[in-house]
């Protein structure tokens, strides 16, 4: 199977490279002697300069001969991508119409857009673009939290990393749980994320304040989990009634101060659960939740996952109970 990887200059290296490694693993591992064989496409001459300064030299162009290609994968720069040429949208209709599937790594979703392919499609991008073009291409289906999204023939990921995901996705499609699980493994990677794919820690999901009282507020909640973080105690603190402080929170943040409470503290268990074996109702009570069982339906709530299953996949040092762990050895690969 032809994998073309077509690239602008400006993309991340990580975004090129990264799913390369992951199919030219997978043929290690491939019952057939070469299941892939990867090609990295330009639209000019010379090498593609990467937004970290590598140079990448593409084997082809868009304007040499076309090859039957499988597997279609345009890269994004950094950044929202200016229009494309009239050349590469041409050419992406044309070679799009004849591959078996198509798609995007981060804002390479944008290049297609231009091409007129996500009309009525889900799609991802990195979540810092998503509303950009949710409005730059209104009848595309943007899921801003997901790593990557399959929709018939067209594919899509989030940003950087979110595209070694995405290929192990498109090898476990091709050859196999199996073999999918083994390149995950050599690759010391999750052959897939829990948490419902999210693409980023919930703290991120509610804006910095830019009032100061509400800002103080919220870094006391990080630095505080597990203490009273009522609206009362919290108005107080800023020093303004609960219904004030309530509107101006989410006017601010975008999101209520029960839900960055609930956040922040699921944030905290998150650590205390990759960082050591402290038993659950301990994290639980520490973390500002009334029992292990509030703990674990806040978990289901927030990552889609359960306090036991988010520790078992991302424990520093699974063999160690009760200690802190190494932070730079991952937790062993699983399934399911």
């Amino acid at each position: 199977m032809l994998v073309a990887l077509v690239a602008p200059v400006g993309a991340h290296s990580l975004e090129i490279s990264g799913p390369s490694d992951v199919f030219e693993e997978a043929n290690r591992h491939s019952a057939t002697e070469r299941a892939y064989e990867v090609r990295v496409i330009s639209e000019g001459p010379g090498p593609i300069t990467a937004a970290s300064g590598l140079r990448i030299l593409p084997d082809r162009t868009i304007h040499d001969p076309d090859e039957p290609i499988d597997t279609l994968v345009v890269v994004g720069p950094y950044g929202i991508p200016a229009p494309p040429s009239p050349a590469l949208v041409a050419w992406l209709g044309r070679r799009t119409a004849t591959v078996r599937r198509y798609g995007s790594v981060c804002t390479g979703a944008f290049l297609l857009g231009a091409a007129g392919l996500l009309g009525g499609r889900r799609v991802a991008t990195r979540w810092r673009y998503a509303p950009e073009l949710a409005a730059a291409y209104p009848s595309a289906i943007v899921e801003p939290d997901r790593i990557f999204v399959r929709d018939g023939p067209l594919f899509s990921s989030a940003g950087v990393t979110a595209g070694i995901d995405l290929a192990l996705a498109l090898v476990e499609e091709d050859l196999g749980g199996a073999v999918a699980l083994a390149v995950a493994r050599q690759l010391v990677m999750f052959l897939k994320r829990p948490g419902g794919q999210s693409q980023f820690s919930v703290q991120l999901a509610a804006q910095t304040a830019t009032r100061s009282p509400i800002q103080q507020v919220q870094q006391w909640v990080r630095d505080n989990p597990g203490a009273d973080l009522s609206i009362a105690a919290l108005s107080r603190r800023a020093a303004m009634s609960g219904r004030n402080f309530a509107r101006v929170f989410r006017r601010e943040t975008g999101v209520t101060p029960a839900d960055f409470v609930e956040a922040t503290r699921v944030d905290a268990a998150r650590r205390m659960l990759e960082e050591g074996g402290l038993p659950f109702q301990r994290i639980a009570s520490e973390c500002g939740f009334t029992g292990s069982e509030a703990l674990r339906r806040a978990f289901l709530r927030r990552l889609a996952v359960t306090p036991r299953d988010y520790r078992s996949r991302f424990r520093s040092d699974p063999e160690r109970p009760g200690r802190g762990g190494h932070p730079g050895r991952p937790a062993p690969v699983s399934v399911g």
